[in-house]
């Protein structure tokens, strides 16, 4: 057996010949510098084919907005910025599976990893969705193998993914390390170090379940670990993907209008080693130069989301120090529009997935007179909230149920009114398109809470990290006002048109996510009496299928005071 020095040897001494064969004897001395081009995108969520509806635009600086996504548009826009510079390498900040369209969900996500392999992804951190399906699914989608319980139906093998899934800040219980903290690739004859962090806070955004067994640490120290230790090995150009981001005051993608938020005071923070830092989870548009510790300004970006624009960093790296010279990194986010030639390859990965899908997928499931959109108006309340909290109460009727709560970012998509091209025809719900706003699988539970407990859910809504208006049952009323103190923002609060008792005893539904304490919602786990139901998108679909020709409801169950 070859010793670890030994082997460590054999492959610094295959490097130096293959260095030496590539350049002639007579050759000039190369370039004291090399420009390196990095392309990250974040939290695709399986969309490989267009995003319907506001998750299919990008918003441009004069507020107008302009159609992006669709994975084979964004294998063109990488081929051409790949193109522009040859040293390149393609990255992902995370969330590139889970929550995704049916025509990836079906087949456990299958086709998405194929695609992210066909475009050639160098590496990607985890995110949260990487973890719907626990520790073992991860493994799956990283190393292969049929489905331990569907097993092989998108093709007759799975060879997982040809890129390593980082995670220097995901460990199991014992301490030992989950996930390889950091990978190196050489683009342009230089090592460029890249470090993986997701959110510490993903048990909060996940089932216990998923993650039983697991722990995440904090990102900066996890960032500085391994930024020290890519040092130690000689790798000075380091780049961090991190599954954490902030939310924005509006602007066009490389506006950098940012609210108080994670990313931002992880990026001031972290290793004055790192030279730049991608981020994603919050689906924003971004591009922000935030000063190290050392007051050295670098690039802090961010590509909104399902493919809608790439991150660009063009990094320049003296040969000598093998590090960035940071004065002239340039960072801008391309719109993956769809005005170009769709790629041919990624086009029949997209139609073999439709193919397979689409007998499932193309059923109508019912009919809306308007499109439901996901968006929520001055006071958070959304149409296509209303209908699915509606939907939930419905289904927990037996479990005598008296409001319905849901949480926002279990809403995925729009439910648009214009026919999809699979042609089912305008106001035609399929199941492929509810699906996709309910991918999740939830299961919906009904507890009993008080009614100050009640209260005190709703008062969870204000969170350091942002706002999260819950969407309600037309049995609930509130008024809310953003300007009062934690604590004390909401009043008038009545079911069924009576005020709520502090005292009362109420039956609430809320899916299990929410019901472990999911996105912050901690005084759901007061709740008493829990009783099952049915999924999540079963409820959706009972609804639709019950009322057809749907109507968006009027938004007046939640009041916004000054």
């Amino acid at each position: 057996m070859i010793s670890i020095r030994r082997a460590a040897a054999v492959a610094v001494t295959a490097l130096a010949a293959t260095a030496a064969a590539a350049t002639p004897a007579s050759a000039q001395a190369p370039d004291p510098v090399t420009d390196v081009r990095l392309i990250a995108f974040n939290d695709l969520h399986g969309n490989l084919e267009p995003p319907a509806g506001s998750s299919g635009r990008v918003t441009l600086p004069d507020g107008k907005t302009v159609d992006a996504g669709g994975a084979a548009y964004l294998a063109t826009h990488v081929q051409r910025l790949r193109g522009e510079a040859p040293n390149s390498l393609v990255l992902s900040a995370g969330d590139n599976i889970g929550a995704s369209p049916v025509i990836s969900a079906l087949f456990h996500d299958e086709p998405t990893v194929d695609f992210l392999n066909q475009l050639g992804v160098g590496a990607s951190v985890v995110g949260n969705h990487e973890f719907d399906e626990g520790y073992r699914e991860l493994r799956r989608m990283r190393f292969g193998g049929c489905h331990p319980e569907d097993g092989c139906q998108f093709r007759s093998s799975f060879g997982g993914a040809e890129f390593p899934f980082l995670g220097a800040n995901v460990a199991f219980d014992n301490g030992f390390p989950a996930l390889l903290p950091f990978t190196v690739k050489f683009s342009g004859g230089v090592p460029i170090g890249i470090i993986g962090v997701t959110l510490k806070d993903l048990p909060a955004v996940v089932t216990p379940e998923a993650i039983k067994g697991l722990k995440f640490g904090d990102e900066v120290a996890a960032i500085d670990r391994t930024a020290d230790l890519l040092d130690r090995l000689g790798v000075r150009a380091q780049v961090v993907l991190m599954h954490q981001g902030d939310n924005t005051e509006g602007g066009g993608p490389d506006d950098c209008r940012l609210a108080p938020g994670p990313a931002a005071a992880i990026a001031a923070r972290a290793s004055s080693k790192v030279d730049a830092i991608f981020t994603g989870h919050s689906h924003q548009q971004y591009n922000c130069a935030i000063n190290d510790p050392a007051g050295n300004p670098r690039p802090v970006i961010q590509g909104a989301s399902f493919g809608r624009l790439l991150s660009v960093v063009d990094l320049r790296v003296d040969r000598r120090t093998r590090d960035v010279v940071r004065a002239e990194t340039k960072a801008h986010n391309e719109i993956v529009t769809r005005d170009v030639a769709p790629d041919a390859g990624v086009t029949k990965l997209i139609d073999e997935a439709k193919t397979k899908a689409a007998p499932i997928a193309n059923r109508p499931v019912g009919t809306i007179t308007a499109d439901l959109l996901k968006t929520g108006g001055p006071s958070g309340e959304s149409a296509l909230g209303d209908v699915i909290a509606d939907a939930q109460l419905a289904a927990t009727a037996s479990n005598s149920a008296q409001v319905a709560l849901t949480n926002p970012g279990g809403i995925r998509a729009d439910l648009v009114h214009k026919s999809s091209p699979g042609g089912e025809g305008d106001g035609v719900v399929t199941y492929g398109e509810a699906f996709t706003v309910q991918p999740f699988g939830n299961i919906m539970q009904t507890i009993t809470l008080t009614g100050a407990n009640l209260k005190a859910v709703l008062e969870q809504q204000w969170q350091p990290n942002g706002t999260r208006i819950l969407q309600v049952s037309s049995s609930l009323r509130y008024a809310y006002s953003a300007a009062a103190p934690i604590g004390s923002k909401v009043s008038n609060l009545a079911i069924a048109g009576k005020p709520v008792d502090p005292e009362g005893s109420y039956r609430v539904s809320v899916n299990n996510f929410l019901a472990a304490g999911g996105d912050g919602f901690t005084e759901f786990t007061k709740g008493t009496n829990l009783t099952g139901g049915p999924v999540d998108l079963d409820a959706l679909l009972a609804y639709l299928g019950a009322h057809p020709n749907l109507a968006p409801p009027p938004a007046d169950r939640i009041t916004a005071l000054p």
